[in-house]
């Protein structure tokens, strides 16, 4: 039963399983770029390179979507793990502003690259008390402030017997399928040319050759950068899924508790719950990617309540990502005295929220190797976390 939902839902491994497209070992030769991590940062880097006709290869140890972007609860949420009236007081209003126009361009053309696999149906991020309320309620607040689309939901909102205080809906995030729409983003990337190599461990960065090198494992790659390891913390999201349940009542993603709960239910009727790692905090600091009895009994509790009934369980797994201590990523060329080479860059540490981010990074990052540089990566500076030393843009 520790099996991803999604790897049994994958028409047959008709798109992440063996095939023609799935490279068995590397070209010959070096290319331009080299990326670690054949997940959505990695895949976004690696096409914008392609299309404009760099060389690039792409490592990854398990292979396409193997790590959090193909393990996670299939949601796809504008913004950064920042509530957006956080975002405002941390970076500015400007900032903002711009980080949250650059995840809602990513998620519009995450939707064109994912076609199917992509759910159009909003989010609630709901208040399971009248503190959140008002936390929740400002944030909408802001988003109507500066023209976002925004609505707030009053009580009776969410289900669970009439449990939640109010609700901000964001009518233009959705749900996902990860390994379909991950697979699809990694066959664009080859019919443009990328090279994808997978079970391909790298294991220094002195092992890479190419001019240019992206870490693109949120965080994960214990060991291959340092400096990486010391700032970035990793988290592990345990989830369940459920048997198809009728009728069909959570219309899209909900997540409550500050997102330490969140819950979908597919188009069949099957349940996706994951979260409640705060109860077991220290556990949860882990890139293992099992399961606990702590954990799963949470889960199973949440989804009685979201149901109004015990449901039969048929999957349990979990997936880790990488957290920073002010929940922004960071993404960016690393100074060589900090990578122990010269052009190194990444993009990592999205704290739960890289499924549209991550998309909009790893294309910028692209950008940043082709010399185009990008004022609104700004806040997500490396140098503010590896003590002042960053590569110039």
């Amino acid at each position: 039963m520790l099996r991803s939902l999604w790897l049994d839902d994958d028409d047959g491994g008709r798109l992440t399983g063996p095939g023609p497209q799935r490279a068995a070992a590397a070209r010959v030769g070096t290319p331009s770029v080299e990326i670690v991590g054949a997940g959505v940062t990695g895949l976004s880097c690696a096409l914008t390179l392609a299309e404009a006709g760099i060389a690039v290869r792409v490592h990854d140890a398990r292979g396409v979507a193997g790590g959090a972007s193909g393990r996670n609860a299939g949601f796809a949420l504008r913004g950064t793990a920042l509530a957006y009236d956080e975002a405002r007081d941390a970076l500015g209003p400007q900032a903002a502003r711009e980080l949250w126009a650059l995840s809602e361009v990513a998620l519009l053309r995450l939707a064109a690259l994912a076609g199917d696999a992509f759910r159009p149906e909003g989010s609630l991020r709901l208040a399971v008390d009248a503190a959140e309320r008002v936390r929740i309620r400002a944030e909408y607040e802001a988003l109507a402030a500066d023209g976002f689309a925004a609505e707030w939901r009053e009580p009776p909102v969410g289900g669970c017997g009439g449990r939640f205080h109010g609700a901000l809906f964001h009518p233009n995030d959705g749900a996902i399928h990860p390994l379909r729409w991950i697979g699809r983003l990694a066959n664009v990337a080859r019919a443009a040319g990328a090279e994808i190599v997978e079970g391909s461990r790298v294991g220094s960065l002195a092992d890479l050759a190419a001019a240019h090198v992206v870490v693109a494992t949120d965080g994960l790659g214990a060991g291959l950068l340092p400096a990486l390891d010391a700032v970035i913390v990793p988290a592990r999201g345990q989830v369940i899924a459920t048997a198809p349940v009728q009728p069909h009542t959570v219309v899209c993603p909900h997540y409550a508790r500050e997102g330490f709960d969140y819950w979908q239910q597919l188009p069949d009727g099957r349940l996706v719950v994951g979260g409640c790692r705060d109860t077991d905090p220290t556990r949860e600091a882990t890139r293992d990617d099992g399961v606990t009895p702590q954990i799963q009994s949470r889960l199973e509790e949440l989804a009685a309540a979201v149901l109004g009934a015990p449901p039969l369980i048929t999957h349990r797994w979990s997936g880790s990502w990488g957290e920073t201590p002010d929940r922004l990523p960071l993404v960016g060329p690393v100074a060589e005295a900090v990578a122990g080479r010269s052009g190194v860059w990444i993009a990592a540490g999205y704290s739960g929220h890289g499924n549209v981010l991550g998309l909009a990074c790893g294309d910028l990052i692209a950008r940043g190797i082709l010399g185009e540089a990008a004022s609104v990566l700004a806040p997500f500076d490396p140098a503010r976390r590896f003590d002042g030393a960053a590569a110039p843009l």
